[in-house]
């Protein structure tokens, strides 16, 4: 999955947001909460049947963790997923707050 299928939605108040992947009319989604503009809260990531195998739950979390560093927020996984992906991969520790 490539960076450029993801997109980044904020609710318009600024409190939660979503990584999005669409294709063929299904999304697979990471949802978070903002806390505080130093740290969001990555509560659910939904991968459907169809993205099974491609690799969008990863590129998603990729992407967080890219965002988390840009904009210098840290990320509590609080979703199972996000939680397992982020001791798979100690070089992202400095973008979780645990």
């Amino acid at each position: 999955m490539s960076d450029h299928l993801i997109t980044r939605e904020i609710r318009a108040d600024g409190t939660k947001g979503r990584y999005v992947i669409r294709m063929g009319g299904v999304e697979a989604e990471l949802t978070y909460s903002v806390v505080s503009p130093a740290l969001v809260i990555a509560d659910h990531t939904g991968v459907p049947d169809a993205f099974r195998g491609t690799g969008a739950g990863l590129a998603m979390m990729e992407r967080l963790v890219a965002d988390a560093r840009a904009e210098g927020f840290s990320i509590m996984p609080l979703c199972p997923f996000v939680n397992a992906q982020a001791k798979r991969h100690p070089e992202w520790a400095d973008a979780f707050s645990v």
